[in-house]
């Protein structure tokens, strides 16, 4: 696993198995048990702490990566790889990790 890897995630019940964003940096990611990530959804809202993706990102329909939501998992639970963001997504995902946060 690494920072930027989009993987599935099955979240409690009454959620789903959906797609997450890994937020955690590579570099500790062995060392955890648990990683912080941020869901994707298909509630695309446009707001400035979403990131837009489409298939062209390597998701199966357009989606954004919710970062208003992001959880620390475990990272047992973590599944299969679906793509990597590209370094130009990942900046965009900065822009929005650092409007949700309000820094």
């Amino acid at each position: 696993m690494k920072h930027g890897e989009i993987r599935w995630y099955i979240f409690k019940y009454p959620d789903k198995k959906r797609p997450v964003l890994i937020l955690t940096r590579t570099s500790i990611i062995d060392y955890l048990s648990e990683l912080s990530i941020a869901p994707i959804t298909s509630t695309i809202r446009e707001i400035p702490s979403e990131v837009y993706l489409t298939t062209n990102d390597g998701l199966p329909k357009d989606c954004a990566v919710n970062l208003d939501h992001v959880q620390t998992v475990s990272k047992e639970k973590i599944g299969a790889l679906i793509t990597t963001l590209s370094k130009t997504k990942i900046e965009k995902v900065k822009e929005a990790l650092l409007f949700a946060f309000d820094f």
